[in-house]
């Protein structure tokens, strides 16, 4: 029973850093900007794309450098030429935008790459187990995957509350027309903030693409998970999208890993049930089959009680 708990806590961690990475763009984007982007799992599944044709020529620590940052100039365009001028239309505006570019880049994506899998594999230097626990192991990849991916949120903490960028950014987002008169460009300051955020997104790309599969329907696999996470954290909240992704991470991981059923729970309360009644089948259903919802089931939750989120501030 501890070697299951120790290796489904280590591999929540993992996916719920996984998440962070995917949703810290995101966050980033909304608070500053305001704009829900539905298109931010996209740029997430460019990323690993692109990262897996820049491998097979110059390998994988290469892409991992400049993969993110072709992601980040194409969302700094598509800010810049496309939802710049789609903001003036209001929020409904965006999220239509946002969404017909999600489609766009997955046919795109399908286009160029084809729709079958492709073999984009970690690093050979990464491809042995880092320690082994009750006989199982726990591949450095995975490690490599957390570090990226602290370092990721600390390094955003620190830029956001610490730095003089920083301190730009929090003044654009409440006054942006005294910002503008003390001489800052504020457009450019927003279109940065998105390019950054599609970065980022990429670098979840780049990372997960070895782990997850590199496939065109892999932004609509953590896609939805990445607004329950944002949500949940509380909108804009940098930390509490960190907190969220952990929590839904660990979530989904334990439900997998124990394998118990509405029968064996209610049997701990000493209730028994009618295995032929009409709900024999509500009886067998198990935390492995109801997993995938779990996050959802949440996020109702925190909508219902607490519609601010964990750490945010504005209303959902």
């Amino acid at each position: 029973m501890f070697e299951l708990i120790f290796f489904s806590l280590l591999n929540g961690i993992v996916t719920g850093l996984l998440l962070f990475m995917l949703a810290s763009g995101l966050t980033l984007i909304f608070s500053m900007m305001g704009v829900l982007n539905f298109a931010h799992a996209s740029f997430y599944m460019l990323g690993a794309y692109l990262a897996y044709t820049i491998s097979l020529y110059l390998g994988f620590w290469v892409g991992l450098l400049v993969a993110p940052i072709l992601v980040g100039l194409l969302g700094a365009m598509v800010e810049r030429y496309g939802l710049r001028y789609v903001h003036r239309w209001g929020h409904v505006a965006e999220l239509i935008f946002t969404f017909g570019l999600a489609f766009l880049i997955e046919e795109v994506v399908q286009f160029i790459w084809g729709k079958d899998t492709k073999a984009y594999h970690e690093p050979e230097i990464l491809q042995f187990p880092l320690f082994t626990f009750f006989g199982q192991d726990f591949p450095a990849y995975k490690a490599f995957m957390l570090f990226i991916s602290i370092a990721i949120f600390i390094g955003l903490l620190l830029i956001l509350t610490k730095s003089r960028v920083g301190l730009i950014i929090q003044a654009a987002i409440t006054k942006p027309n005294m910002t503008a008169m003390l001489g800052h460009n504020v457009p450019l300051v927003f279109m940065s903030v998105f390019g950054v955020g599609c970065a980022l997104a990429g670098v979840a790309g780049v990372i997960a693409g070895p782990a997850l599969g590199t496939f065109p329907g892999m932004a609509v696999v953590l896609g939805s998970i990445v607004f329950v996470i944002v949500v949940v954290g509380g909108l804009g909240s940098l930390i509490g999208a960190f907190v969220a992704s952990l929590l839904i991470g660990l979530l989904q991981t334990f439900a997998i890993a124990l394998d118990y059923s509405v029968n064996d729970l209610l049997q701990v309360f000493n209730i028994t049930t009618d295995v032929d009644s009409a709900l024999r089948d509500l009886w067998t259903l198990s935390l492995p089959q109801i997993a995938p919802i779990l996050p959802y089931l949440l996020l109702v939750l925190i909508l219902i009680f607490r519609p601010t989120g964990l750490f945010g501030k504005r209303e959902t």
